[in-house]
C-alpha cells in the first residue's frame, strides 16, 4: 500500500517522498486509517517496523489542517535517546510545514531548561518527553495541557519496566478527557492492558507478529566461563579488521567500563555509553559512532530500542538479554537495508535456558560454538549438529556478504 492511498495532505506526502519512503509497513497500514478516523488505539509493534511514522504522519496531518498554534500533541517515551529520535522524525516529516516540536528529557543544563520552558509556554504543537522530565515542568505550574488532542505512549512496556506507571497516570490527569490516545508497545503484558483500560476509550487493538531477525544476520552463541568473555571479544575483533562498526551490549554499567578499558588497552578505537554520562556526552558519543569516527561502541540496553544506527557489521551480546524479545531488538541493529551482519552472544551455564527461550521466539536454532582452543576449555555444551567449527565461522564471515576464497 502506498502512502498516497491514505488520503494524507499533499504537504505530508511531499515530506514522505523527500525522506525516501515508498510503501507502508504492515503496522502503518493497520494504524494510520484508524488514527485518521479519531479512534483510540493499543498496538503491539516491534521497534524497526515503522511504528513511529505510523502515529506521526496522521497526527501531523491533523495538526496542519486543524490544530496549529497551540500544543495539541503529547508523546511520552521511556528514554532520552528515543525521545530525541522521535523528535527528529517529527522534524523530518514536518520539514515543509510550520509545525514545531520540542523534546524534553533529563540530563540537561539550566540554559536548556529555559528553552524548554519557553517552548512549553509559547505552544510548540508537539511535545516529546520522558515522564520524569515532563513532571518536573508540570510541578512548576506553567504547563497548560487543556488543548491536548493526541496523547501517545511509545514503548509503553519499557516505560512500565522502568517504573513509570504512576507517573503516566499523573501526567494523564493534566489532560482533557476528550482526546485521542494511542498506545504502542512491543509486548502486551497484563500491566499494559490494565493501563490501557484506565486511559484509553474503547480502543482498537492492533497487533503485528514480532519480526524475526532477518535471514542475512548470521547468529552464533559461545558457551563460556565469565573470565573468557573479554579475551574472546579481543580475538573476534582482531579476526575482523574489515568490520568498521561494532556494537557490544552489556547488562551493567560496570561491565561497560571494564570492556572499554580492556579494548582500549589493546589499542581498539572504543567508547562506552550508559546513563552515567551527561546527555550532551551521550549524544557526542553516538554521533562519533554513527560517523565511524569511533569503531566500537559498548553500551547498556539504553541503545537496544529506538536508536537508528545504520551499517553496523557486528553486534556482540556480552550477556544474554533478560527478555527474548530484547535479543531481537539488540541484534536488529545490524543487517539493515538488506545488508549482511553478524550477531554473537556470550552464554554462561546459568543462561542456557534463556538461549532456548530466544530460539523458541525466533523459531530458529542458533549456531552453538565452543571457545577457541587458545582460550581454554569452556563449560560442557552439546553442540548443534549443524554448528561449524570456530575456524570455519571465522573464515567464512570475516567479511559480511563475501565468501572466503582459498
Amino acid at each position: 500500500m502506498t502512502f498516497e492511498e491514505f488520503g494524507l495532505s499533499d504537504t505530508i506526502n511531499e515530506a514522505i517522498s523527500y525522506m525516501g519512503y515508498e510503501k507502508a509497513t504492515p503496522i502503518q497500514e493497520k494504524t494510520i486509517p484508524a488514527i485518521m478516523q479519531g479512534k483510540d488505539i493499543v498496538a503491539s509493534a516491534q521497534t524497526g517496523t515503522g511504528k513511529t511514522a505510523a502515529f506521526i504522519l496522521p497526527v501531523l496531518d491533523k495538526i496542519i489542517n486543524h490544530s496549529k498554534g497551540h500544543t495539541s500533541t503529547l508523546i511520552l517515551a521511556p528514554t532520552r535517546e528515543l525521545a530525541i529520535q522521535i523528535d527528529q522524525q517529527v522534524q523530518g516529516f514536518a520539514y515543509f510545514t510550520d509545525v514545531h516540536s520540542i523534546a524534553l528529557y533529563g540530563g540537561t543544563d539550566g540554559a536548556e531548561w529555559g528553552q524548554q520552558k519557553k517552548s512549553l509556554t509559547r505552544g510548540a504543537e508537539i511535545i516529546v518527553a520522558t515522564p520524569g522530565k515532563l513532571i518536573a515542568h508540570l510541578n512548576m505550574g506553567y504547563v497548560k495541557f487543556e488543548k491536548i488532542e493526541h496523547f501517545i505512549l511509545d514503548e509503553a512496556d519499557r516505560m512500565l519496566d522502568i517504573g513509570f506507571y504512576e507517573d503516566i497516570l499523573r501526567i494523564e490527569s493534566y489532560l482533557p478527557k476528550k482526546r485521542q490516545t494511542l498506545m504502542f508497545s512491543a509486548t502486551m503484558p497484563p500491566e499494559i492492558r490494565k493501563l490501557a483500560s484506565r486511559i484509553l476509550d474503547n480502543p482498537v487493538e492492533i497487533s503485528t507478529a514480532i519480526a524475526k531477525p532477518p535471514e542475512n544476520i548470521l547468529q552464533a552463541v559461545y558457551l563460556l566461563h565469565e573470565e573468557q568473555k573479554i579475551p574472546l571479544i579481543n580475538r573476534l575483533i582482531k579476526d575482523k579488521p574489515d568490520y568498521k562498526s561494532i556494537l557490544i551490549f552489556s547488562s551493567t554499567k560496570k561491565k561497560v567500563t571494564d570492556i572499554v578499558r580492556a579494548l582500549k588497552k589493546d589499542n581498539f578505537n572504543t567508547e562506552g555509553i550508559s546513563s552515567d554520562l551527561e546527555q550532551k556526552e551521550r549524544q557526542a558519543v553516538l554521533l562519533r559512532f554513527k560517523s565511524r569516527e569511533t569503531r566500537i561502541l559498548v553500551a547498556t540496553d539504553v541503545l537496544s530500542r529506538g536508536i537508528d544506527i545504520q551499517d553496523i557489521n557486528l553486534v556482540i551480546n556480552f550477556d544474554v538479554p533478560n527478555d527474548a524479545e530484547d535479543y531481537v531488538h539488540r541484534i536488529g541493529r545490524t543487517a539493515r537495508a538488506e545488508k549482511d551482519g553478524v550477531a554473537i552472544t556470550f552464554v554462561t551455564t546459568s543462561e542456557i535456558r534463556d538461549i532456548h527461550k530466544i530460539e523458541k521466539l525466533i523459531e530458529r536454532e542458533i549456531i552453538k560454538l565452543p571457545p577457541p582452543p587458545e582460550l581454554g576449555k569452556g563449560p560442557e555444551w552439546k553442540e548443534s549438529k549443524k554448528a561449524p567449527s570456530h575456524d570455519r565461522f571465522r573464515r567464512k564471515h570475516s567479511q559480511p556478504g563475501k565468501r572466503h576464497r582459498k
